[in-house]
C-alpha cells in the first residue's frame, strides 16, 4: 500500500446532502487526515459534523490555488465546487445518491417545501451528470464513484472500493464500523 501523498488533493465531492459529510466521516475513521475548519458546528441534519472548510467554493472562485494548501489531506467540495479546481493532480471519491432522496433531505434541513420539485429534480439529474462527465474528463483527476444508499445498506462493497481505489494504509474496519445505518432518515425506498 501506498503512503498518504503530500503532492496529491484528496477531494470528495458530491450534491449536497449527497452523502459527502459520511464519506468525510467515514475516511477520518480510517487514519485518513482531514482538511476542516471546524466552523460548521454538528446538527440536526448533520449529527457527526460537516467535516468541511466554510465557504470554500466562494474561496476558490476567488483564488483557486487555494486548494493546494490541502494537499495530502482530504477536503469536501460540494460538487459545483470542482469547476473551479485548477490543473493539478486530484484523488476524487464523488458522492451518489438517489436524486429524490437529496431533495427530501434538503426540504428537511431547509424546513420548506420545493413548490418546483420536478423542476428541481430534472436540474439536479442534469447537473450531477454534467459535472460527472467533467471530472472524469480531466487527466489531472482519477475519480471513484460511490452510492450513499449502498454505503447505509451494505457498506463492505463499496468501501472495500473506496480502499481500494486509495490504496492507503487506511483502517477499513474503523471505515466500516463508522456508518450509522440510523442516520439514513430520508428514505426514497
Amino acid at each position: 500500500m501506498e503512503k498518504i501523498r503530500k503532492d496529491v488533493n484528496y477531494v470528495v465531492s458530491g450534491l449536497p446532502r449527497s452523502g459527502t459529510s459520511m464519506m468525510m466521516q467515514i475516511l477520518k475513521a480510517g487514519g485518513m487526515p482531514i482538511a476542516t475548519d471546524k466552523f460548521r458546528k454538528p446538527d440536526e441534519s448533520n449529527p457527526k459534523g460537516y467535516l468541511e472548510i466554510e465557504s470554500i467554493i466562494d474561496r476558490l472562485k476567488e483564488n483557486n490555488q487555494l486548494i493546494f494548501d490541502f494537499r495530502g489531506k482530504v477536503v469536501k467540495i460540494i460538487s459545483l465546487g470542482l469547476k473551479y479546481l485548477p490543473p493539478g493532480d486530484y484523488i476524487i471519491i464523488y458522492m451518489d445518491r438517489d436524486i429524490d432522496e437529496v431533495l427530501d433531505s434538503m426540504e428537511k434541513m431547509a424546513g420548506v417545501k420545493d413548490e418546483e420539485r420536478e423542476l428541481t429534480r430534472l436540474s439536479f439529474e442534469k447537473l450531477n451528470l454534467i459535472l460527472k462527465e467533467s471530472i472524469r474528463e480531466r487527466e489531472d483527476c482519477q475519480v471513484c464513484n460511490v452510492n450513499y444508499n449502498e454505503i447505509l445498506e451494505n457498506p463492505a462493497p463499496p468501501l472495500n472500493k473506496v480502499f481500494g481505489f486509495l490504496d492507503l494504509p487506511l483502517d477499513l474496519d474503523r471505515m466500516m464500523n463508522s456508518v450509522d445505518s440510523r442516520l439514513y432518515r430520508q428514505r426514497n425506498k
